[in-house]
C-alpha cells in the first residue's frame, strides 16, 4: 500500500465514512448462507475494530468491503462501541460461530468445499470432525505480494468452482483482496467467507474466550492476555484510533433483500 502524504492522511481522517452492516444475527445469516446456492458468486466480510480502522485509512480496503455481498459485524465490542458513540444498534454475527455453524449444521459430505489458509492438520481435523471433504491450499507467508503465489491461489479456488462454501483464512486484508479478485475475474461460483483466525479457535490451537467473557464484550482483552507479544500493538497502540474515526463515521444497517433462490 502506498504511504499517504500528510495532507491525504488529514483529509482521510476528516472525511465522513459510511459503514454498512447487514441486519443478520448468526441464525439469520446461517439460513441465508444455506440457501445461497452455486449459480452465482458472493463474498462475506466480518468487520471488527481493526477492520473498521483499516476501512478509514485504506481506500483499497474500502473498495473490497463495498464489493462484498454481505457485511456481518464480527465484534461484540465494536457493536457496543458504535451503539454508545453513534446510537446505532448493530446485530453481531461472529465469523468463528458462523464457520462452525456452516460446517456442523449446513455442509454435507456431498458438498464441494474449499479452504484457503490454515495448517493442513487443522483442515484435516475439521474435515474428520464434521465428516466433510475439504480441499485445502495454504499460500506461503506474504503471498499477497507475490503475483505468482496469488495466481496459484486464485486458480485453486476457481478450479474447485462451483463450490458451496470457500473459506478464506489468510488474515486481513489478504483475504478480502483475494475475495475481491475472485469477483473481478468472474470465474468462481459459490459463497466465499473471509474467516480470519476462526480455524485457530475451531481446532483448539488458540484458546477462545469463555462465553461470559464474550457476552461482556471483552474477548479482545482475553486474547491480549493470552498472547500479549503478538497482539499488544494491535489492541493497545493501533486500536484506540477507532475512537477518533467513529466521531466521523456513519452507520447504515442494511435490511436483507432476498433473492428468489434464498426465498425458495
Amino acid at each position: 500500500m502506498t504511504a499517504k502524504t500528510p495532507i491525504e492522511l488529514v483529509l482521510s481522517q476528516r472525511a465522513v465514512m459510511v459503514h454498512c452492516v447487514d441486519d443478520f444475527d448468526l441464525a439469520g445469516f446461517t439460513e441465508v448462507a444455506a440457501r445461497f446456492g452455486q449459480e452465482r458468486y458472493g463474498f462475506v466480510v466480518t468487520p471488527n475494530v481493526d477492520h473498521m480502522i483499516r476501512f478509514h485509512e485504506d481506500a483499497v480496503f474500502r473498495t473490497h468491503y463495498r464489493a462484498a455481498a454481505y457485511i456481518l459485524m464480527d465484534s461484540e465490542f465494536a457493536a457496543r462501541l458504535v451503539r454508545l458513540m453513534k446510537g446505532s444498534r448493530l446485530p453481531v454475527c461472529r465469523g468463528s460461530d458462523l464457520t462452525h455453524a456452516l460446517l456442523s449444521e449446513v455442509a454435507t459430505a456431498r458438498d464441494r468445499l474449499v479452504m484457503i489458509g490454515g495448517a493442513p492438520q487443522q483442515v484435516a481435523k475439521l474435515a474428520a470432525v464434521h465428516g466433510l471433504n475439504i480441499p485445502h491450499h495454504d499460500p506461503p507467508m506474504g503471498f499477497i505480494k507475490d503475483p505468482q503465489a496469488v495466481e496459484k491461489c486464485l486458480q485453486f479456488v476457481e478450479a474447485a468452482s462451483p463450490f458451496r462454501f470457500c473459506f478464506l483464512a489468510v488474515g486481513s486484508p489478504q483475504q478480502e483482496s483475494i475475495a475481491h479478485m475472485l469477483k473481478t475475474r468472474g470465474v468462481a461460483r459459490g459463497l466465499v467467507l473471509c474467516i480470519g483466525a476462526s480455524l485457530n479457535f475451531l481446532t483448539g490451537s488458540e484458546r477462545r474466550a469463555p462465553v461470559w467473557v464474550r457476552r461482556l464484550a471483552l474477548e479482545w482483552l482475553f486474547r491480549l492476555l493470552q498472547d500479549p507479544r503478538r497482539l499488544a500493538r494491535r489492541y493497545l497502540v493501533r486500536g484506540p484510533r477507532i475512537f477518533r474515526y467513529l466521531r466521523r463515521a456513519r452507520f447504515e444497517l442494511r435490511k436483507p433483500v432476498l433473492t428468489a433462490e434464498e426465498l425458495s
